[in-house]
């Protein structure tokens, strides 16, 4: 049985999300802990703000 081939236009995609880039590299949980730690904060400040 031959391998297994993919579409030209998914193979594209797959190149660009593997091509390698300048920027920093960042760990997905951490990015995800920061936004929800950050929301937590908004939430905070915003029930004990006094007007």
């Amino acid at each position: 049985m031959a391998g297994i081939s993919t579409p030209q236009n998914q193979a594209g995609v797959m190149s660009m999300y593997d091509a390698p880039s300048k920027g920093p590299l960042m760990n997905a949980k951490l990015v995800l802990i920061v936004i929800a730690l950050f929301a937590v904060v908004i939430l905070l400040l915003d029930h004990f703000a006094t007007i």
